[in-house]
């Protein structure tokens, strides 16, 4: 009776080891697209928030996951702020990048320290990608280009959907 039951367990917990197949080729070959982002980067940008410009450093750590069907993409800021003698962290956020086979395109999974988290698409252009979002008052876009070991971003915010104001300027240098 206890070898039925073992065995049993056996059989129960090794199905769901062999009914997991291989990544589709697809999903594989898309994600590879975005190899050249894995890394270590390290550098400074600026920030326009409530009519200021406010500088910042920092790190974005991307790693390739899941034999290669995600990236995982850490970052952590810093900034001088007024009343403190150190920098704070005023950003922290922790993000998947992955291709969506069934909606043929890549997925943007953001997660902020503050809660907030989000769903975006991701559209690939030349020697980088773009991603953005809407709000109640407008919309938001990203663009990263990264040229061999320099990660260039801007952010950009409208109104309007037509006329487009940048807020946001980062540059990182790869470091591993």
């Amino acid at each position: 009776m206890k070898k039925s039951i073992a065995l049993l367990w056996l059989l129960v917990f090794s199905m769901p080891l062999s009914s997991q197949t291989a990544p589709p080729a697809t999903q594989l070959s898309e994600m590879k697209r975005l190899d050249y982002m894995v890394g270590q980067w390290k550098g400074t940008g600026w920030i326009e928030q409530a009519g200021r410009r406010e500088a910042f450093a920092g790190t974005e750590t991307i790693q390739s996951k899941l034999n290669g069907l995600a990236l995982l993409v850490e970052g952590k800021f810093k900034a001088k702020v007024a009343g403190k003698d150190e920098e704070v962290v005023i950003h922290e956020t922790l993000a998947v990048l992955s291709f969506d086979e069934k909606a043929k395109m890549h997925r943007f999974r953001t997660y902020l320290v503050n809660g907030i988290t989000g769903d975006h698409e991701v559209r690939l252009i030349e020697g980088g990608w773009q991603w953005g979002f809407q709000f109640p008052a407008g919309a938001i876009r990203y663009v990263v280009k990264v040229d061999k070991d320099q990660w260039f971003e801007t952010g950009e915010i409208s109104q309007d959907g037509k006329t487009w104001r940048k807020f946001f300027e980062m540059t990182l240098n790869r470091v591993k």
